[in-house]
């Protein structure tokens, strides 16, 4: 479906820009950088502060309100492998310019929902939307363009969309306020149509399309994957799907529950969402500090440094750690580099060459995981408490400091080889 919009509706009605220089690399960053943050806004983070009035004014059930975000986390999953391929044929700028019209679709048929099962419908297309908008093809859209030289790219992006909560939550909740959450919508559709779709066309460049077979190993980390047997690749592949899973399906129950398992534990509902405000600027601060030396280290060192630090914060909570905010920090600054990780230690695995399509192909198990762990974290706190929920949580955090270390072994010659 997708692929389809990218061949077709968007690519006629993109200008040609193939003879005109390409834009400035810290313009197309920043560029997509307000992208992410409008898109996550409008889609990821969108019931936070919209489920609760949706489901006061139309009666529906809240947790049928809350599914729908599940819904298009499943759907994007099942589209990320095409979206994966149409970028990797097409370039980043078609397929990032369908998603701002699929998000704009998404939003107004959410906004105009007569009954659940339209509200349900506008998510799958929301869905389709996330999958073709979200951080996978941002990051496919820059190794794309820049190739081995894509890390800083990457690392930038990701500092710009830790904002998209903080920007577009207080946004959300001003809009809500004014104009109801129907309104609130048809605004951010707005925004897609207005600010979203132009900066895709005319920001990023048009690129040459690739024919779907393999490219030449042209580049260092490519000559270096080449020497690797494929049965290795295989395996690190499916060790890195594995781990990117079980990070979603942690980040996925822990965003939904925080405040919940936090208040189990006797806090206040104004210091949990004090303490949980912390995750943010630890977030931010993490990835400041990759951007500023991530230059010297091979990204998969990013990636364990990410898996130990969530381990640590989720073990500290586990054992009622006094101050919560050392656990909240430490997990914090293990999920902000989590997504820089995510984007680069691909790239440098196994070179620019098929990057956009690896990526989809990692994205979609770790997607599907994500729609459905929500709902597995509140049968875990009814079941087992939320002490049971949080030792569930440090074990998986454990189980990837493991296979992180495991994708290291596999992965070290490829790790002496590439450039950091």
């Amino acid at each position: 479906m997708v692929t389809g919009l990218t061949s077709s509706a968007v690519e006629s009605s993109v200008p040609d820009t193939t003879t005109q220089p390409k834009p400035r690399r810290a313009l197309v960053i920043s560029a997509l950088g307000l992208t992410q943050i409008l898109a996550w806004g409008s889609s990821y983070y969108l019931p936070t502060v919209l489920a609760k009035p949706i489901a006061v004014d139309t009666g529906w059930p809240f947790a049928w309100v809350i599914g729908g975000l599940s819904l298009g986390l499943l759907v994007s999953g099942l589209v990320s492998r095409r979206v994966g391929r149409a970028i990797e044929r097409h370039g980043g700028r078609p397929v990032l310019a369908t998603s701002a019209m699929l998000l704009t679709a998404g939003l107004s048929t959410l906004a105009l929902a007569p009954d659940l099962p339209i509200y349900l419908a506008a998510w799958t297309v929301l869905g389709l939307g996330m999958g073709a908008g979200l951080y996978e093809a941002a990051f496919s859209t820059l190794g794309r363009l820049y190739g081995l030289n894509a890390r800083g790219a990457i690392t930038s992006l990701t500092l710009w969309g830790g904002f998209a909560a903080t920007v577009c939550w207080p946004l959300s909740a001003y809009l809500v306020q004014k104009v109801g959450w129907r309104g609130t919508c048809l605004a951010y559709a707005g925004l897609h149509l207005a600010v979203v779709l132009p900066l895709y066309v005319f920001v990023l460049p048009r690129e040459e399309k690739r024919s779907p077979e393999p490219r030449p190993h042209t580049e260092a980390a490519d000559d270096a994957a080449s020497e690797c047997p494929p049965s290795n690749k295989t395996l690190m592949v499916a060790m890195l799907a594995g781990i990117l899973m079980t990070g979603g399906v942690i980040f996925s129950i822990w965003s939904v529950h925080l405040i919940t398992i936090l208040q189990a534990d006797g806090v206040a509902l104004a210091t949990a969402v004090a303490l949980g405000a912390l995750i943010g600027p630890a977030q931010v601060g993490s990835r400041a500090v990759e951007m500023a030396f991530g230059r010297y280290h091979h990204p998969i060192w990013t990636l364990q440094a990410s898996v130990t630090l969530i381990a640590i914060g989720l073990a500290l909570l586990w054992t009622r750690f006094t101050l919560l905010a050392v656990p909240l920090v430490c997990y914090g600054a293990g999920s902000g580099i989590w997504s820089i990780a995510r984007g680069t230690l691909p790239l440098a695995l196994f070179g620019p060459s098929g990057y956009a399509e690896l990526m989809g192909r990692l994205a979609t198990p770790s997607l599907i995981a994500q729609s459905v762990a929500p709902s597995l974290g509140a049968l875990l706190i009814v079941s087992t408490g939320t002490s049971g929920t949080l030792a569930v949580l440090a074990g998986l955090a454990l189980l990837n400091v493991a296979l992180v270390a495991a994708l290291c072994l596999c992965a070290r010659r490829l790790i002496v080889s590439a450039p950091a």
